[in-house]
């Protein structure tokens, strides 16, 4: 399936639960036939959530320079978990014909309740630029409705048990269980949000056994960049995304060393250009033109060195410093231009055309 076709199912899927929403307000009950709401929620609660994930968050890492993680790389474990539990009771939910004993129960509304907290969150935190306004807009949003509906339900599920049947249980947690159930509604859903609390202590607690920090859930929202919760975007400031880091930093020595050339337009600053630049910034042209899938992975590893620059900029910001990396610069420079004269057929024009502007670049090219 391409994606035009998919993300059209999701909006299709959006004006059915809003309907079905709005109808539920007024009626207490959905409008369209059981079989097929059925299909809109596995679709609208597992399916797009699957694809989202996996679109914004599986294999994705921290980076200023693209999109970056949703969850922090490392600390997403927990997350993940509490997402699948939610999304577990919410289809166990959908596909029962009658009420589980107390304690089941019970875990199942606290988890339901956990999975709105979620994504309430997730609105607030997902980033809201590009893909992310449609997602938070047509994926959480649903969502929202259907767990809504969902609680309604179990309550109504459980009120007609009660007529007919006595919730008991012979056990002390079972009939503690059983008295959180019967309170009415205004009661028992603060009480059971409030039970999600340990639940998620003894998560984290037990995710320590597998490396997990006890603050991992806490992190894996906090420890991004660029998302509502992200607490590294300052690791993002002033790096030049798509820069030759190193060759920057050096292109700030003292002149009578780094030889400055000229002045360079990126992503709309003045940068100062020597020649190491220029060359290095050559070189990774000719590579993404000739080699697009050998220079993701270069520039993915490279930025890596832009956080850890930006990390320690006060050192990197000196003279001296800078005037260090140009010498210890100097034989990837020399390697470079050896590649460009070997494998472009006007390497000095390449050279010139880089930091300056597109008409200039046309000059330069006629």
């Amino acid at each position: 399936m391409t994606v035009l076709p998919f993300l059209f199912l999701i909006i299709i899927s959006f004006g059915f639960v809003c309907y079905n929403f709005l109808y539920f307000l007024i009626h207490c009950e959905v409008k369209t036939r059981k079989k097929l709401f059925r299909i809109i929620e596995i679709w609208t609660v597992v399916i797009v959530p699957l694809f989202f994930l996996t679109f914004s968050d599986f294999g994705q890492k921290n980076d200023c320079c693209t999109d970056s993680a949703l969850f922090a790389p490392g600390h997403s474990i927990g997350i993940y978990f509490l997402i699948i539990a939610y999304t577990a009771s919410y289809v166990i939910s959908i596909f029962r014909k009658d009420i589980f004993p107390p304690i089941p129960e019970l875990f199942i509304n606290s988890f339901l309740i956990l999975g709105l907290i979620i994504n309430v969150l997730l609105c607030i935190h997902i980033n809201k630029e590009e893909f992310g306004q449609f997602f938070w807009f047509f994926g959480n949003i649903p969502i929202l409705m259907l767990l809504l509906i969902r609680l309604v339900k179990n309550q109504k599920l459980l009120k007609q048990h009660i007529e007919l049947n006595e919730l008991s249980s012979s056990t002390i947690i079972g009939k503690v269980c059983s008295s959180i159930l019967k309170l009415d509604p205004i009661f028992k859903y603060p009480i059971l949000t409030l039970l999600l609390v340990p639940i998620v202590i003894f998560l984290s607690l037990f995710l320590m056994l597998f490396g997990q920090k006890s603050d991992s859930i806490i992190k894996a929202f906090t420890d991004t960049y660029k998302h509502g919760f992200s607490q590294l975007d300052y690791m993002c400031v002033n790096v030049e995304c798509g820069g030759h880091y190193l060759c920057s930093v050096a292109a700030n020595g003292h002149d009578n060393i780094v030889k400055p050339q000229r002045l360079g337009v990126r992503n709309g600053n003045y940068i100062i250009c020597n020649r190491q630049l220029l060359i290095s910034n050559a070189f990774e042209d000719l590579i993404q033109e000739n080699l697009p899938f050998l220079h993701r992975q270069i520039r993915q590893q490279y930025n890596k060195v832009g956080n850890f620059i930006h990390r320690y900029y006060g050192i990197f910001n000196n003279r001296f410093v800078s005037d260090i990396i140009y010498i210890f610069m100097k034989p990837a420079e020399w390697f470079f231009l050896l590649t460009l004269y070997t494998f472009d057929r006007k390497p000095e024009n390449r050279i010139a055309k880089q930091y300056i502007s597109n008409s200039d670049r046309q000059q330069i090219d006629s």
